[in-house]
């Protein structure tokens, strides 16, 4: 039984978020990372059509992909995907509204695993201004220039700060903040947590001990404050983007055969994280130099990888895990610690949100647009996008319209809301 949980855990890992990535040339509807443009599953300047067609979102063209559990992320008219072929790991950038290729960028990968048959990258590809950061799945971390493609820096992680491969290899995608980017690296002494140049690649600092989780990074100002949120594996803690101090901690998660996956959420002054595998979530206030921790246990959530989604102040969440039965989609309010309304018997699967509706993606390939009401379930439409196996796993991305989905032989570029054409 522990090993089919395990095995089941490695369908997750783009799970695999409040950010400070640079923006000046980046548009409303881009959707430049992990997450989308805040890394809180919340999509800016979107609008849904008030009806898709009864058989689901017109299809606007598919393309073949690699291995990998990778979503992707969109600038502009440009797509990045990143997945693997052979012994290379692949990042190509596809037109938008036609799926054609503009340019790839590759490195050779010798990733193997144990557990997972998938070998491909699990991070989903950050965009700034104008270069690409991935993160692969035996810790390279490349820098591409975003017009052509073409090679900036590249540092393997795992090597530089003695990494240990985990249970499927590296799968927490980085955060750019300012001139740095962040990386949950999961080293050996004291780099838990591992600042680079953006612009070199250099080591700007590391700190903290512990191995890497399958969470992301998360940055966000609180109070005039600034902090980066990393869930390790054991533990959460916050650091000065500026130069890596400690400014709190607290115990997160289980030994075992276990994984953190779903990213922590900013809710004003306040973190929220969860968890499956009998660790549940936690409340926690935020201040410069502790936090006060409110542990809510399995009863509010207790969410294998699917980060929560914010909408006024309470979040939208998927309860369970992928491998062990059904899943309920919960509506909570984590200021009073309560259930608002819940609705099971579901596949696992992500969601994301556009103003008031969210979609909400299974592993069974159903794509549910639901009502993001207070008080009670209100399904809108349902529909099966990908392949009827558990392929929908990867985080979906939405942008100018278009939502973008992919399992484990195809991407699919989905019509959902109003497309702006470029003059």
């Amino acid at each position: 039984m522990i090993a089919r949980s395990i095995i089941c855990i490695a369908i997750f890992l783009v799970a695999l978020l409040n950010s400070s990535i640079p923006t000046s040339s980046l548009q409303a509807d881009d959707w430049p990372q992990i997450l989308g443009p805040a890394r809180d599953g919340i999509a800016n300047g979107e609008s849904l059509l008030p009806r898709w067609p009864a058989g689901g979102p017109e299809e606007l063209w598919t393309r073949p992909v690699g291995e990998g559990f990778a979503g992707v992320a969109v600038k502009g008219n440009s797509v990045i995907l990143f997945h693997r072929k052979g012994n290379e790991e692949i990042v190509d950038a596809l037109t938008a509204d036609t799926g054609k290729a503009q340019w790839t960028s590759s490195s050779t990968c010798s990733y193997r695993g144990g557990i997972s048959s998938d070998t491909g990258p699990r991070c989903v590809p950050l965009v700034t201004d104008n270069r690409v950061v991935v993160y692969g799945v035996e810790g390279m971390l490349r820098c591409l220039n975003f017009a052509d493609g073409k090679e900036i820096w590249e540092r393997d992680t795992w090597t530089d700060f003695g990494a240990p491969e985990g249970y499927f290899g590296a799968g927490s995608t980085p955060v750019v903040v300012g001139d740095k980017v962040i990386v949950n690296v999961g080293g050996r002494t004291n780099a838990a947590v591992v600042a680079f140049s953006l612009e070199t690649g250099k080591t700007l600092w590391q700190n903290f001990d512990d191995t890497a989780s399958y969470s992301s990074p998360v940055a966000a100002s609180i109070d005039g404050t600034e902090h980066v949120f990393v869930v390790t594996r054991l533990n959460v803690v916050s650091l000065n983007p500026a130069d890596g101090s400690l400014r709190f901690q607290f115990p997160f998660g289980m030994r075992g055969p276990t994984v953190n996956g779903a990213t922590p959420v900013v809710v004003k002054d306040h973190l929220f994280v969860s968890s499956s595998y009998r660790v549940g979530s936690v409340w926690a206030k935020i201040s410069d130099a502790s936090s006060l921790n409110v542990a809510s246990g399995e009863d509010l959530l207790a969410t294998q990888y699917a980060t929560p989604i914010k909408y006024k102040d309470v979040l939208f969440a998927v309860d369970g895990r992928q491998d062990s039965g059904t899943a309920t989609i919960k509506c909570i309010d984590p200021i009073a610690q309560k259930v608002l309304w819940k609705r099971g018997d579901f596949d696992y699967g992500t969601m994301l949100r556009v103003n008031d509706d969210l979609l909400f993606l299974s592993c069974g390939g159903e794509l549910i647009r639901l009502s993001a009401d207070l008080q009670k379930y209100q399904e809108i439409h349902r529909s099966t996008v990908l392949a009827d196996t558990p392929q929908g796993y990867r985080l979906p991305a939405i942008s100018n319209g278009r939502l973008f989905v992919r399992d484990n032989d195809v991407l699919k570029c989905l019509r959902v809301g109003k497309t702006v054409v470029a003059k």
